[in-house]
């Protein structure tokens, strides 16, 4: 009777491309569970975090940022979940988890902060929509920085769609797809704090794996 063999070991090599992996993943994952968590929150707390122009006049700053999070329901959170997934996938290499951060946030302030200046008439506001399309484009300008040219095409492709919405409104199909009214000036505002981060933060180039020694 034949033992069953053990497993190889992981090698080093597999090992420094699993880990980074999974690190650089952490981000949108926390992320998607703090949202799926709050999909599941009951109305006193969601009422607590929503953007409220009126509340956030009186103080409670706190909205610009968690409104971001939260959703119409499970059709507008997968969908965003989905567009999460997508620009990670796209551009998620291009800053550490630290840099990812600090766009976050900003893009969360600068398009909550786009809404309560220039749309006056909007009384509330849910969704992380507007923050993806500002990490999308900061990291299409990254890749821009480090001189691939295909994020021009990508970054082109945004610029469409963002002018399709600023002239023709929201994309057909996609408020059915929501659930909701879209907030295209929120698209708008996130795309342009993408734009700024893309261009103060510094570029991480991708890492390529290191040719392997002869022996």
């Amino acid at each position: 009777m034949t033992r069953p063999t053990a497993l190889p070991p992981m090698t080093p090599d597999a090992k420094n491309g699993f880990v980074p992996a999974l690190r650089r993943w952490r981000l949108p994952v926390l992320l998607a569970l703090v949202c799926g968590l709050l999909a599941l929150a009951g109305e006193p707390l969601r009422s607590l975090l929503i953007y409220d122009r009126e509340a956030i006049l009186h103080g409670q700053v706190w909205r610009l940022f968690s409104a971001h999070l939260l959703h119409l329901g499970g059709s507008h959170l997968g969908l965003n979940l989905a567009g999460l997934a997508l620009v990670w996938a796209l551009v998620g290499e291009r800053f550490s988890g630290r840099g990812w951060l600090l766009v976050l946030l900003v893009d969360a302030l600068v398009t909550g902060l786009g809404l309560l200046i220039f749309n006056p008439q909007l009384r509330w506001y849910v969704g992380l929509s507007g923050v993806l399309h500002g990490l999308l484009v900061a990291g299409s300008v990254a890749d821009i920085r480090l001189g691939l040219r295909g994020a021009w095409l990508l970054l082109g492709v945004v610029a469409l769609k963002l002018a399709w919405e600023q002239f023709a409104g929201p994309l057909p199909g996609s408020e059915d797809a929501a659930g909701g009214r879209v907030i295209v000036d929120a698209h708008l505002y996130g795309a342009l704090g993408g734009l700024l981060m893309g261009c103060l933060l510094r570029p991480r180039p991708s890492v390529q794996a290191s040719p392997s020694s002869s022996r």
